[in-house]
């Protein structure tokens, strides 16, 4: 029997014993690729995509890390349906064991979970279509110019609205009324000197934002529900005591925890064991069907957990890093308010036509967090290119309500008054 045949023997007998235990998933493709592929992809977030220096940068980061053995990507699984799998070719028959039971619960994650339900399951072929209109726009354009405008709508790619249903297509009515939080789908619509060709891609990279949000929401939800399978999956198997030794040394990597910032695989596998230990298999799956990152942290991460994984909540106090509490509900509401918005600013659109110039008024929505200043001051001169007209973003610096304005040279601010809190 070829290596290529075991191989898929065991992915039937993975994929038996995973239904067995109950766990629900689409149609499954698994696709073996090297590792330059595959860390292409990861780099990308599909393998169907448009192209960007950004995308390039990232995968020399992976790649060096992979080179030097710092980390590695075992796979990479695609929401879509039929679900695509890409496993890295180094994996051994182990390696790939647990992989292939950890692609199956996040698959059966996917399908199951209310976050993914919008999400499009021909999202592949339709990226790949997206990626195609864009080289012709590069043909057309320039490759340079078309870049550049690239570079100004991924400055402010996180900055839509996950939860209003509103298509890309122009309506050509007025612009709504009151605060927009998605901004992508307003400066699209109503930026004043955008061709077709530009307004098609903002609506491309909110596609794909839209895509990727429910993603970002539960990426501690979704991998620790996969280690949680792996796991029970695993040990189901009739494994050697050499395979044994293997897993538990690839299962220890996965699982070890960090000073400096979360691991999802850990804290949300020991978050469904525990609910498990307390609320039975039943709840298991039901919780899957409607829980995301803010839901499952604000709910069932309790006092037990927050001393097992020892986490606590630290800042950088003049020249050292030091804790600075420790009190269970203190630790999970910090990282509750970390996961609001997936992590984003919420900036809202607050006037298309301020100072009845066409000019754009942005507020930030501060909540006790300050905006990074050279990131916005970075950011706003994009901005002002996709709007075409001076842009100004108020927000709150030193408990003093700031505005940052760029008119098309440099950005200013100016003191507006003191924050009321």
């Amino acid at each position: 029997m070829t290596e290529t045949c075991f191989l898929e023997k065991v992915i039937d007998e993975i994929m038996a014993k995973a239904e067995e235990l109950g766990l629900d998933f689409y149609e499954m493709r698994f696709e073996i690729c090297p590792a330059e592929i595959l860390y292409t992809f990861g780099a990308c977030g599909m393998p169907t995509r448009f192209s960007h220096w950004s995308f390039g940068k990232a995968f020399q980061r992976i790649k060096k890390e992979y080179d030097y053995n710092l980390s590695r990507i075992y796979e990479l699984v695609i929401n879509s349906d039929p679900c695509y799998a890409f496993l890295l070719q180094d994996n051994t028959l182990v390696e790939n064991k647990l992989v292939v039971a950890h692609v199956l619960a996040h698959c059966d994650f996917f399908k199951n979970n209310a976050y993914f339900a919008l999400t499009p399951p021909d999202k592949l072929s339709d990226m790949e279509a997206s990626a195609v209109r864009i080289r012709e726009y590069e043909s057309r354009y320039g490759r340079d110019e078309v870049e550049a405008f690239l570079d100004a709508v991924l400055s402010i790619k996180e900055h839509i609205d996950p939860h209003r249903l509103v298509k890309n297509t122009t309506t050509g009515k007025p612009p709504p009324a009151g605060p927009q939080k998605d901004l992508l789908l307003y400066i699209m619509h109503h930026a004043h000197y955008l061709e077709d060709w530009q307004r098609d891609i903002i609506g491309i990279i909110r596609d794909e934002m839209l895509y990727f949000w429910p993603l970002m929401e539960t990426k501690i939800t979704n991998e620790g529900w996969a280690t949680f399978w792996h796991l029970r999956i695993i040990r189901s198997l009739d494994l050697s005591e050499k395979e044994v030794v293997e897993f538990a040394k690839m299962h220890a990597g996965l699982l070890q925890p960090s000073r400096w910032q979360l691991n999802p695989y850990l804290v949300g596998l020991r978050i469904w064991q525990d609910i498990e230990k307390r609320y039975g298999r039943e709840a298991l799956f039901e919780l899957r069907s409607y829980t995301n990152d803010l839901s499952l942290i604000r709910n069932y991460l309790n006092e037990d957990l927050v001393q097992e994984l020892d986490l606590y909540v630290y800042a950088n106090i003049g020249q050292e890093w030091r804790v600075l509490d420790r009190s269970w509900q203190n630790v999970r509401d910090t990282i509750v308010n970390n996961l609001v918005n997936c992590g984003h600013p919420v900036i809202y659109m607050e006037d298309g036509n301020f100072n009845n110039r066409g000019e754009l008024y942005l507020r930030h929505a501060y909540e006790g967090a300050e905006l990074d200043i050279d990131y916005l001051e970075n950011t706003l001169p994009f901005v002002y290119k996709l709007w075409g007209r001076p842009v100004h973003l108020e927000t709150v610096v030193d408990e003093k309500v700031t505005l940052f304005s760029y008119q098309g040279e440099r950005v200013s601010r100016r003191f507006v008054k003191v924050h009321q809190p």
